[in-house]
């Protein structure tokens, strides 16, 4: 893509959002399955981290157990979609834009 510090951050920033979306909803998938436990992205330390590669998936903590041991929170994945969304929203935003600034140089210098 672009080659250069800030729009490698956005894609990544993208590329963790991409991941935390496909762990909630195969959270809110497993909703129902006995025993499922919840799992997320430690996302602030990924982020931080910036390496390449799959983020690490946690479970997180203070979660209500069903009797079934499901530990699935549909309200909180839903949260977690909404706010994903946004977040993903708001960084192709700024990815468009860098790329709208690249395509105007190029014209302006052709």
């Amino acid at each position: 893509m672009l080659d250069d510090p800030l729009s490698g951050k956005l894609e990544r920033y993208m590329d963790l959002l991409s991941a935390r979306q496909n762990l909630v909803a195969s959270n809110i998938a497993n909703a129902d399955t006995p025993g499922y436990r919840t799992q997320d992205i430690d996302f602030q330390a990924e982020f931080q981290h910036a390496m390449g590669g799959a983020p690490q998936t946690m479970r997180p903590d203070g979660l209500a157990v069903k009797n079934d041991g499901n530990n699935v929170s549909l309200d909180r994945e839903s949260q977690l979609l909404s706010e994903n969304a946004m977040r993903f929203s708001v960084a192709s935003g700024l990815m468009r834009g860098r790329i709208s600034a690249l395509r105007a140089a190029i014209k302006e210098g052709a």
